[in-house]
C-alpha cells in the first residue's frame, strides 16, 4: 500500500463528500489575529487607510463544488446552486502617534473595532448576508445558472479614542471618540453555477428491452435506473481531491514586519477529469448495456495538470459524454435520476413535447455467392426491413459529424462488415463484394444508433462458404490443367517404352 500510494492518487467514481468534510473541519482551525496583527494568505490583496492596515477578505472555500479539467490550461469551477462560502477577514489597527506639549499630552487608543457586515455577491447582486465575523460562513442560493463571479465582501470599522491630559499627577484627564475609519474589502472567484437540465428519450427493442438515451449540454456524471440505485451508468468523468495550495502558509503582518508559518487550515476541492477507463455501466453482469456515447471533442488536459497528480487522465483527444444511451430489460422512467459532477446536484430528466417511444425493428440480412471464376468469388449481400420488406439504405458518401442533439433524422451511419471490410448498401439495399480466398464468410449488420434514425434496427448476420472445388466447372478445369501438366511426362514415358521395345534382343534359338 505504501508503494501504491507513491505512484498514484486516490480517485473516485463519483463526486466525493470528503472535500467538503475536510474543509469544514479544517476551517475551525483558522484563527484571525488580534488588533495589532493581521493574518492572511500570501496572495491576499491587502488594503490600508489611516487606521486600518493590512485589511483583507479572503475566500477560503465554496462547497459543494467541482473544478473541471476539460482542455489543456482550461479549468472551470462549478458550484452548486445552493451551497456555503467560508472566508477569512482580518486587519490590524494603526494608532496615531502620541504627543505632548508643555503640560498637555495626547494619547490614542482603540475604542472599538470589528467586522460590521459580510455580504456575498453574484456579479453585482447581493445573494446572501451575514453578521460581522472574521471567519464568516455564508449560506447562499443562486437562481441564475451560467458563468458569474462570486465576491466575498466585508465592512471593517475602527473607532479611535483620544485622551487628553493637562497638568501633572492627578491633573484632569478627558477622553472621547475622536475618529471612526471604515474600509470595505473583497475577494472574488470566477465560477459557473452548475445546473442540470437533462432530456431523456426511449425506444423499444423487438425482444421487449428498453432503449434509453439521456442528453445534457453541461458536463454531467451519469444516471441511475432504479430506486434501489443498483443499475447505473457513468460517463467519462472521474474525480480526485486536492488542497488549495494558496493556503499552504499564512502571513502574520504587524508593525514590526511580516512572518510566515504553515497553515493548520487547508481547503480541499473536488477535481473532475476525463479518465482513460471511459464510460461504464454497472452492474457488469445483469446491468444495462452501454450502446452509444456522443459529445464534443477536446484535447487531453494532461499536459497542464499538476505534475504530482497521477490519476489516469486520457492521453489523447477525447469526446466528452454529453449523451449516453443504454439498453436494459427493466427501465422505469419515473425512477431515473441524473447526477451531476457537483456533489448533491441531481435532476429528473425531461422529455420533449411530442416525443414518443420509438420502436426498433428487426432487420433481415442475406448473403449469397452469385459468381466465381476459380480465383475469386462474388458475394451479394442484401439488407431489408423484416417487417415491411423495404430496403435499408446505408450508402452515404458524406457522413456529417453527429449533432449534439441526441434525437433527429440523420443519414444512416450503420455498416456491414464482411471479409475484414466495411461496406454499405445502395438504394436497393444491396452491396456486391468480391473475395479472393476460399472459406466461410459472415456478413454482419452493425446498425446506426436508434437515437438518430427512425425507423431504427437491431443487428443481423448471415454466412456463406466458397471453395473452387465445389463447382463442376472447377473440377473440369482442375482435370484439364492436370493433364496439361502431366503431358510431357506421359510423352517421355511412351517414348521410353517404344525405344525399349525396338532395342529388345530376341534370346530364343
Amino acid at each position: 500500500m505504501e508503494e501504491l500510494s507513491r505512484c498514484t492518487d486516490v480517485t473516485f467514481k463519483e463526486p466525493p463528500h470528503t472535500a467538503a468534510t475536510w474543509t469544514r473541519s479544517d476551517f475551525t482551525e483558522l484563527s484571525p489575529g488580534d488588533q495589532s496583527t493581521s493574518v492572511h494568505p500570501p496572495d491576499a490583496e491587502l488594503t490600508d487607510n489611516r487606521s486600518i492596515v493590512d485589511a483583507h477578505a479572503s475566500l477560503f472555500a465554496a462547497h459543494p463544488s467541482t473544478r473541471l479539467h476539460r482542455d489543456p490550461g482550461d479549468t472551470t469551477l462549478y458550484v452548486a446552486p445552493n451551497g456555503t462560502v467560508r472566508g477569512l477577514v482580518d486587519y490590524r489597527v494603526r494608532l496615531p502617534s502620541n504627543r505632548s506639549a508643555g503640560n498637555r499630552s495626547v494619547e490614542w487608543g482603540v475604542a472599538d473595532h470589528g467586522v460590521t457586515a459580510v455580504r456575498l455577491l453574484s456579479g453585482d447582486d447581493v445573494v446572501a448576508r451575514s453578521d460581522g465575523s472574521q471567519t464568516p460562513v455564508v449560506d447562499y442560493t443562486l437562481v441564475d445558472s451560467g458563468s458569474t463571479t462570486l465576491t466575498l465582501e466585508a465592512d471593517i470599522e475602527v473607532e479611535l479614542r483620544e485622551e487628553v491630559s493637562v497638568g501633572e499627577g492627578s491633573a484632569e484627564r478627558s477622553g472621547s471618540v475622536a475618529r471612526t475609519d471604515t474600509v470595505t474589502v473583497t475577494d472574488s472567484v470566477d465560477v459557473s453555477v452548475y445546473d442540470l437540465s437533462a432530456y431523456s428519450y426511449e425506444a423499444m427493442y423487438p425482444n421487449g428491452d428498453t432503449g434509453l438515451a439521456i442528453h445534457q449540454t453541461a458536463p454531467w456524471h451519469g444516471f441511475t435506473l432504479g430506486g434501489d440505485d443498483s443499475s447505473r451508468v457513468r460517463g467519462i468523468w472521474r474525480y480526485y481531491t486536492a488542497r488549495d495550495t494558496g493556503w499552504n502558509a499564512l502571513n502574520a503582518s504587524s508593525a514590526g514586519g511580516t512572518t510566515q508559518r504553515p497553515s493548520d487550515a487547508l481547503p480541499v476541492y473536488v477535481h473532475a477529469y476525463p479518465a482513460h477507463v471511459g464510460p461504464r455501466a454497472e452492474p457488469i453482469r445483469d446491468g444495462p448495456t452501454l450502446v452509444d456515447t456522443w459529445g464534443t471533442g477536446h484535447a487531453s488536459p494532461a499536459p497542464s495538470m499538476h505534475e504530482n497528480v497521477t490519476v489516469g487522465v486520457v492521453d489523447g483527444p477525447y469526446n466528452r459524454t454529453d449523451g449516453l444511451a443504454v439498453r436494459h430489460d427493466d427501465v422505469d422512467a419515473n425512477d431515473i435520476v441524473v447526477t451531476g459532477i457537483v456533489r448533491n446536484v441531481t435532476a429528473r430528466p425531461s422529455t420533449f413535447v411530442g416525443q414518443e417511444t420509438r420502436t426498433i425493428r428487426r432487420s433481415n440480412l442475406t448473403i449469397e455467392r452469385i459468381d466465381t471464376d476459380g480465383e475469386s468469388a462474388t458475394l451479394r449481400i442484401e439488407l431489408r426491413d423484416e417487417t415491411t420488406g423495404a430496403p435499408i439504405v446505408l450508402d452515404n458518401p458524406i457522413l456529417e459529424e453527429r449533432s449534439a442533439t441526441p434525437i433527429g433524422v440523420e443519414p444512416r451511419d450503420g455498416y456491414i462488415t464482411v471479409a475484414d471490410q466495411r461496406v454499405r448498401t445502395n438504394t436497393s439495399g444491396v452491396v456486391v463484394v468480391t473475395v479472393d480466398e476460399p472459406g466461410s464468410y459472415t456478413a454482419s449488420y452493425e446498425p446506426e444508433s436508434w437515437r438518430a434514425n427512425d425507423p431504427a434496427y437491431v443487428v443481423d448476420s448471415d454466412s456463406v462458404s466458397w471453395h473452387p472445388l465445389w463447382e463442376l466447372s472447377e473440377w473440369l478445369r482442375l482435370l484439364y490443367h492436370g493433364v496439361v501438366a502431366l503431358a510431357p511426362f506421359l510423352v517421355a514415358l511412351y517414348a521410353g517404352y517404344r525405344i525399349s521395345a525396338f532395342l529388345q534382343i530376341d534370346q530364343h534359338p
